[in-house]
């Protein structure tokens, strides 16, 4: 039995709309806009942060609406794709680097510096979150 390991190559338009996942990010934690930030998984999806696990569409609406009037009141985020890796029709890793600017500041700090993993998946003709986990950037 032969397998077929070649990971499916991305067309042009599948690239950009993976690329947009993260500005739609951005844009929805610039709002503090919980439901733009949710709507970024599919409906089973999952949110892994340091020290936070959260399953569904629904309970990371619920996780992250409290966390903007918590943890996240007043902060933004920065990232930028470093590497797409096809996983196989209509699966993909995004891989990023970016992190939480701290309320207040307009820079990174380099202690709030991550890496993080995007696991997408296309569902309906859109590239969807299945899974998003991060981690520190730099060792503590």
């Amino acid at each position: 039995m032969t397998t077929n390991t070649e990971a499916p190559v991305l067309d042009g338009s599948d690239q950009a709309a993976i690329g947009a996942v993260s500005a739609r990010m951005v844009k929805a934690w610039a709002a503090h806009d919980a439901d733009a930030f949710a709507d970024l998984f599919a409906e089973d999806g999952t949110l892994i942060l340091p020290g936070v696990y959260v399953k569904g569409r629904t309970a990371i609406r619920d996780y992250m609406a409290d966390a903007y009037q918590g943890v996240y009141a007043g902060t933004s985020v920065t990232g930028k794709p470093i590497d797409v890796k096809p996983l196989g029709p209509g699966a993909v890793a995004l891989l990023t680097v970016g992190g939480v600017i701290a309320a207040g500041s307009t820079e990174l700090a380099a202690a709030d510096a991550i890496r993080a993993s995007w696991i997408l998946v296309k569902r309906n003709d859109a590239w969807v979150l299945a899974v998003y986990q991060n981690c520190p950037r730099d060792p503590a």
